[in-house]
């Protein structure tokens, strides 16, 4: 028989782990979390939690710009050919027309709430990049995301009905039907104050993912270093399928140097007329593709890993250099400040570029209005897999992804919010059984491992062999990684690196499953693209052990 819990005490236990009520709870302050959560906000209570500020999400960084049909020569239909042709058969042709037929719809709303895209001779300036058959590519200069994502903030801080927390790391969804509660829905997240140190409890009627894609698994990427998967990995554990995890976008020319961290060289510097280089200066592309330059992203990266490795170089260039100086500065101040800082005038030098990690094209598999499996929760944005990517993403549809589909989330929550709702009480986080580490080395070490084995053997070019090495690697990682957690209390690397080893795992097995060389996906052993145009999706179910949720009654 349980014992009863005197009301001091019961003050005592709930003044550890602080607990917050909101209507909608949005997890991710980018472009997808915020533009939903200003819709909702004019119709019920919205709290947005971002793990660190503005800049640290991959929204802000996102230089190319948003694709619309805005020209008249342009057309819908083009728009979707050339989605559906990047995307190599796996794209969903509804979902795809349904979003680019939002399109314009989405950036009026943007427009209205104060984004100013670049403007040419009274009209909106337009650029084009890798896979699109005309000029469609609205921008802000070469910094779209930072625009956008600052624009939305702003509105968000003076918005009454908002409140965003700064410094909070989700750890896990709190799906009922796992606390032993019916019906199985989501009421809320456990989540890591990085400030306090303490896990806090958010109890929510509804939530939405928006937590970006899990590029760092990689160990070379051109995101920053919050895109560790938090969302899939939530997701997953709490009992919503994953699709197309093996499609894992290279951008083509990240920028190479010691010093230059995970900085992105615009795919509009080749839609502007750059071209790609050998380090003797010869041009490769058009060997790979009668597009060159501008062929989709899969191809260039691919064409670039295939000449590195066949000379042994380091890198390859890209040549801007043959615009002007006034050009360039006006398309491209931020990469030409950027290259200028490293001792690189663009505008007399190609730039040195390696591909990296960019973006991922599955994640958690929703329906037209954003929804998972699990009822009440929402992923919207790189999280999510829609439909509309198949197994290549075209360039500058994410920012468009993000924007529809926080438009179509927030008008499928706002139909529900009449409906009655009770959120029971949610078991505080419980660390009565665990100490602080003192092995953090463990996480540095495991954290590198990870990511270097899934570069080597799970990365732009991959073969049956190298795809079982990782697993079996992966294997051995949780064992450790579920020991630690079990111990220790939580730290915002050790939720990054677990979520980190579930989206490689689903990474790796949906990349065995794909019998075929397709989009993202190339394996030596199955060179041929076969007619078979499935996704691979994955369905919970397993008893990981680091599916596990340190709770208390």
């Amino acid at each position: 028989m349980e014992s009863a819990i005197l009301p001091d005490q019961f003050n005592a236990l709930e003044n550890m782990s602080q607990r917050f009520n909101t209507d909608i709870l949005v997890i991710g302050g980018g472009a997808a979390g915020l533009t939903t959560a200003l819709l909702l906000a004019e119709h019920a209570r919205v709290t947005v939690l971002c793990k660190g500020d503005i800049a640290s999400g991959s929204s802000h960084w996102a230089q190319g710009g948003v694709a619309s049909v805005t020209d008249p020569e342009d057309s819908f239909d083009a728009h979707v050919r050339d989605t559906l042709d990047a995307g190599a058969g796996l794209c969903d042709a509804n979902i795809v027309r349904d979003v680019v037929q939002g399109a314009p719809r989405a950036i009026n709303q943007l427009a209205e709430w104060g984004v100013d895209f670049d403007v040419e001779n009274n009209a909106l300036h337009l650029t084009r990049e890798g896979g699109h058959s005309h000029r469609r590519i609205l921008h802000v200069a070469d910094a779209t995301g930072k625009a956008i994502t600052q624009t939305l903030t702003d509105r968000a801080l003076d918005h009454p009905n908002i409140q965003l927390f700064n410094d909070r790391v989700a750890i896990d969804l709190i799906n009922l039907s796992k606390l032993g509660r019916n019906p199985s829905r989501c009421a809320g997240a456990y989540v890591l104050n990085l400030g306090s140190g303490r896990v806090e409890v958010f109890q929510s009627r509804f939530v939405i993912l928006a937590t970006g894609g899990a590029s760092k698994v990689y160990l070379y990427t051109s995101n920053p270093d919050g895109s560790t998967g938090d969302g899939i990995a939530m997701a997953w554990r709490a009992g919503c399928r994953v699709a197309n995890m093996e499609f894992n976008q290279f951008h083509p020319t990240c920028l190479y140097h010691p010093h230059a961290g995970s900085f992105l060289v615009s795919e509009a510097v080749r839609g502007e007329g750059g071209v790609l280089r050998l380090p003797n200066g010869e041009r490769f592309m058009h060997k790979f593709d009668e597009r060159a330059e501008l062929a989709p992203r899969d191809i260039v990266a691919r064409a670039i890993d295939h000449e590195m490795k066949r000379i042994g170089a380091d890198c390859v260039y890209l040549d801007i250099s043959h615009r002007s100086h006034e050009f360039i500065q006006h398309h491209f101040p931020n990469i030409a400040k950027k290259c200028s800082e490293l001792g690189i005038d663009i505008s007399k030098e190609p730039i040195p570029v390696v591909p990296a990690a960019h973006y991922t094209c599955g994640g958690v598999v929703v329906d037209e209005h954003g929804r998972t499996d699990l009822a009440n929760l929402y992923a919207i944005g790189e999280v999510s897999c829609t439909g509309l990517h198949g197994a290549n993403r075209l360039a500058s549809n994410s920012l468009l992804e993000c924007l529809v589909y926080g438009q179509n989330a927030a008008e499928k929550i706002i139909s529900q919010l009449d409906r009655p709702q009770t959120v029971p009480y949610i078991p505080r986080w419980d660390e009565s059984q665990v100490t602080d580490s003192d092995e953090s080395i463990i996480i540095a070490h495991n954290w590198e491992e990870l990511r270097r084995f899934m570069w080597d053997y799970v990365g732009i070019v991959r073969t049956d062999k190298r795809l079982q090495r990782a697993q079996r690697r992966i294997e051995l990682l949780k064992q450790e990684i579920h020991e630690y957690y079990a111990n220790y209390r939580v730290t915002n690397d050790l939720i990054e690196l677990r979520n980190l080893l579930h989206v490689a795992d689903l990474i790796v097995r949906s990349a065995l499953k794909r019998k075929e060389s397709r989009g993202l996906n190339y394996n030596l052993d199955h060179p041929e693209q076969t007619v078979n145009t499935t996704d691979t999706i994955l369905f919970p179910g397993s008893t990981d052990q680091l599916d596990m949720i340190k709770t208390s009654v």
